[in-house]
């Protein structure tokens, strides 16, 4: 197939590239399309904490979960390397899974970084592998996906390739019961665009290809925040939620200066506004990486997270 350039991709490029359109990736794709969702002032959206907003804090995995359903979510998005952690000192993983479920949290994603998209043969067997060790991981505690960004990748993967291992991922998560989304970093030179990454889950054709979106990194890749408006539910699943200021400027700025939602910039009244438009509620993940909030007590920036996440939201509900 002819390769395309996947910064420019435009919806009937995608169009074309997919015969199927993959199940509902794009909005209007899916049978009968997407319908708008329903409103009348009530919040449809669930409310999940990335455990990297309260990263620096330094916290055991059982504290987290406590603060996250103390600070009111319902969801938890965990690293892989604090939940391995947990394990490796002796921890029982029903255990944390009960705690889990009883403080009413679901894991609606986790942050692994498996080499599964990397060209070189024997590094990409080993993060398949990993991968596999990480959904296993996962699937024990009950959690729905993972995030499959492109770590690792040097220089620029071909997108027909990376779609050809993002279906290989979609398999062994087919086997162990948790979903890869495909995520970007912006300015990634693999997958630093939402057309790049949608482009690949749509090659993949997979019926569970789908798409971790991110309103810091949507930004620092340079894509168009109405270009959302071209996925359905099937993508968007999972978004990282976050804002970003006017300073430092878009080539400079970086994970730490990401702020809480309504704090910045970004147009979130319009994102949102855009999910609906769609059917698409996706679960909203609080993801920071700000060290004032890895100053303060961490159910505060918990609990000042939500509440701001909740208040972003409200305008486009009306």
């Amino acid at each position: 197939m002819t390769k395309l350039n996947a910064h420019s991709l435009n919806r009937r490029d995608l169009l074309k590239t997919s015969g199927v359109a993959a199940a509902g990736l794009l909005a209007g794709c899916a049978s009968a399309s997407a319908k708008p969702a329903e409103r009348e002032g009530k919040d449809p959206f669930q409310y999940c904490l990335n455990t990297s907003t309260i990263r620096g804090q330094n916290l055991p995995v059982t504290e987290e979960i406590d603060i996250a359903a103390k600070a009111g979510y319902t969801g938890l998005e965990p690293w892989l390397g604090k939940l391995n952690e947990y394990k490796n000192k002796g921890g029982s993983l029903k255990d944390l899974r009960k705690r889990l479920e009883d403080h009413g949290l679901t894991i609606e994603s986790a942050i692994g970084f498996a080499r599964w998209i990397v060209d070189d043969d024997a590094q990409r067997a080993k993060g398949l592998e990993d991968a596999k060790r990480d959904m296993d991981l996962l699937a024990q505690l009950g959690a729905k996906r993972i995030a499959a960004p492109p770590a690792g990748a040097r220089g620029t993967v071909d997108p027909m390739a990376a779609a050809e291992r993002y279906r290989a991922l979609l398999e062994i998560g087919d086997e162990i019961g948790v979903v890869p989304q495909i995520e970007m970093w912006g300015g990634n030179k693999s997958i630093g665009r939402v057309s790049t990454a949608i482009y690949i889950a749509l090659e993949a054709g997979h019926p569970s290809a789908c798409f971790l979106g991110d309103v810091y990194h949507t930004y620092k890749g340079g894509s168009d925040f109405d270009a959302l408006k071209m996925l359905g539910p099937q993508a968007l699943q999972v978004f990282h939620w976050n804002d970003y200021p006017a300073n430092p400027p878009l080539e400079t700025i970086g994970d730490g200066d990401r702020v809480y939602p309504g704090d910045g910039i970004a147009p979130i009244t319009d994102i949102v506004k855009g999910f609906l438009q769609v059917g698409a509620t996706p679960v909203l993940s609080l993801e920071l990486f700000n060290k004032k909030y890895w100053a303060i007590d961490p159910f505060e920036a918990a609990k000042i997270g939500i509440d701001k996440m909740k208040a972003s939201v409200a305008p486009a509900l009306g």
